[in-house]
């Protein structure tokens, strides 16, 4: 353990990763006020443990307590219900419609086509069974490593690895493997 007060030790070990958390329970909540809401309580969780934090990837110890403390939150703040995501074929046929020689490429036309794609992948995330969704963010989205994502889900190597390609495949079907 460091000979650092526990104040300097959080800012060192926590503070240099919270826009990953910020962004990994924004995943998980699905909205950036709740995400907010799970990231200062995972702050407290992180901030109480940290005497007990021993070292190591300070970013995957971070990451662990946003996950599991998203998934309490949701537990005590959500009831348990299905989310039907609306067919994206309409957002699909409006980004490909038009080509690189497109008449306005750098226009607002072109702008409303990028929200489109962004708006159309988020949703796709979004609909991801859980376990899925976790390590396409985690990996995709944080950029973590297969180990660091091993560590933070306390999972195999292959099992991360093979839900990773699950979760793409996923994505590619749903957003542009449609024949």
């Amino acid at each position: 353990m460091s000979g650092k007060a526990p104040a300097g030790r959080f800012g060192e070990v926590v503070l240099p990763h919270l826009g990953d958390a910020l962004s990994l329970a924004r995943w998980l909540t699905g909205n950036a006020t709740d995400a907010e809401d799970v990231v200062q309580e995972a702050c407290l969780k992180a901030h109480a443990g940290i005497g007990t934090y021993a070292g190591g990837n300070a970013r995957a110890w971070l990451l662990t307590i946003v996950r599991n403390t998203s998934y309490s939150w949701l537990a005590r703040n959500r009831p348990r219900n299905v989310v039907v995501v609306g067919d994206m074929t309409d957002l699909d046929e409006l980004a490909t419609g038009y080509g690189n020689d497109a008449p306005f490429a750098n226009g607002p036309e072109a702008a409303l086509i990028a929200k489109s794609d962004h708006a159309a992948l988020e949703a796709a995330i979004a609909a991801l069974p859980h376990p899925f969704r976790e390590v396409i963010v985690l990996r995709d989205v944080n950029d973590l490593a297969y180990r660091e994502i091993a560590a933070v889900l306390d999972l195999p190597l292959g099992t991360v690895m093979s839900r990773l390609a699950r979760a793409r495949a996923a994505l590619i079907s749903k957003l542009g493997g449609k024949s």
